[in-house]
């Protein structure tokens, strides 16, 4: 069809009532759009059938992944642009009229259908996750997502994550590099749990290990570390050994519930607690009160989703949900404090740090794009395309306010109701005997 894009931009503006944000270039090398404004370029008609085939982020993902759709300019401001229609406009629309009773969706659909021919689309990209079957978050199903997420290569987190490997959010005191950040981040965790030398602290979640070795080298504990993925655990271990530190720290492949050795003094959970779900986060939190002596605290770093009117419309994200993190669920920063609560423990700080985790993204994306050619040979070129566009999209969320990250610091009370901390407010030093 000849000047696609004027047909697709008319079609777009119609729907939307109003004008089109970016530009659209077309595989026939047409471009229709406001000038100088970032492009969407549509490389072949088969983006537009996975559009119509699976409506929605997840056909929009498809293309994306399968490189049918890319951007000509800065990839944030080609998503801040559409992040205004597609973010803002959907809440307000949660109210109206079904979209396939909307007219003007049926009219957009019937427009691009003519645009993208009848044919259907190829199968998707190899990189979507394969079907899931069976209850949620059993033992087996969990470590199957674990596998898809972190099992992609170490050397590929090393080009994104940089030498810190941490992959959660840093913490940005004074400027100074992502490694600075991510320390400041692991030592004001150690502070927070109040850490001192011979403390047992059980690391959930372990990742490669970068917590578990800041803990044991800086405030020597004995640390405990569980992961699911036997990649992270091999490369902790090899870091670990380089260390010397194989004496204060043992890595295991082992599921959080499966943990029988305590008491901890205290307890980390890093990025960890996003992929328990909410059918077993009582559990979680259960679990987790029982490990502990009493007096013992635990950090519990967690990405939230702003509370929905209704919870039960809440639906997980489904491009993540099938290229990023399968079965990643978030709940209400609120509804994780009462859980805790619920389950024994003393909620005794919340600190908010989104803004943290928009630069540490920010930066995670920097180092991919530079380093494209290596991530690129270490996955796949769809793999790479994924964790580009999930970052920069993630990175605009925590900037908009639609998704935070909070540390919540808690306590398993003594006998008696005694917490063990100091009266001053952000101070985490152990109170003194007596």
């Amino acid at each position: 069809m000849a000047d696609a894009a004027s047909r697709l931009t008319a079609l777009a503006e119609e729907l939307l009532g109003e004008p089109l944000p970016v530009r659209i270039r077309a595989w026939d090398g047409s471009e229709s759009g406001p000038p100088g404004a970032p492009a969407l370029v549509i490389r072949h008609r088969r983006a537009l059938r996975r559009l119509l085939w699976r409506p929605g982020e997840l056909g929009l993902a498809r293309a994306w992944v399968s490189g049918e759709i890319d951007v000509d300019g800065d990839l944030y401001e080609v998503l801040d642009r559409l992040a205004a229609l597609l973010w803002e406009r959907g809440a307000d629309a949660k109210d109206s009229v079904h979209p396939v009773r909307d007219p003007k969706v049926r009219a957009f659909a019937r427009g691009l259908l003519q645009v993208a021919g009848p044919w259907p689309p190829p199968a998707p990209p190899p990189e979507e996750v394969r079907r899931r079957t069976g209850p949620l978050h059993t033992r087996r199903r969990d470590k199957e997502a674990i596998s898809h997420h972190y099992d992609v290569g170490n050397d590929f987190y090393e080009l994104v994550l940089g030498p810190s490997m941490v992959y959660s959010c840093a913490y940005w005191e004074d400027g100074g590099t992502l490694e600075d950040a991510q320390r400041d981040k692991l030592d004001l965790v150690c502070r927070k749990l109040g850490l001192k030398e011979g403390d047992r602290l059980l690391d959930v979640g372990c990742g490669w290990g970068s917590m578990a070795i800041h803990a044991a080298r800086e405030y020597g504990a004995q640390v405990t570390g569980v992961t699911l993925s036997t990649e992270q655990a091999a490369f902790a271990r090899k870091r670990i050994a380089e260390e010397g530190l194989t004496d204060r720290i043992e890595i295991r492949v082992q599921d959080y519930r499966d943990v029988r050795d305590g008491p901890y003094d205290a307890i980390s959970s890093i990025g960890m607690a996003e992929h328990v779900g909410t059918v077993r986060f009582r559990e979680y939190a259960d679990d987790l009160y029982a490990l502990l002596r009493p007096g013992g605290r635990l950090l519990n770093h967690q990405i939230a989703r702003r509370p929905e009117k209704d919870e039960s419309a809440y639906r997980a994200d489904e491009f993540i949900d099938s290229y990023v993190f399968p079965d990643g669920e978030l709940a209400p920063v609120g509804r994780t404090v009462a859980t805790l609560e619920e389950a024994g423990f003393e909620a005794r700080d919340v600190e908010a740090i989104r803004e943290h985790y928009a630069l540490t993204l920010r930066h995670w994306v920097t180092n991919l794009e530079r380093h494209w050619d290596a991530a690129v040979q270490a996955t796949s070129p769809g793999r790479a395309r994924v964790w580009r566009l999930y970052m920069a999209a993630s990175a605009l969320s925590f900037e908009r306010n639609r998704i935070g990250v909070n540390q919540i610091l808690a306590v398993r009370p003594q006998q008696g109701g005694a917490s063990g901390m100091l009266l001053r407010a952000r101070d985490w030093r152990t109170a003194p005997a007596g």
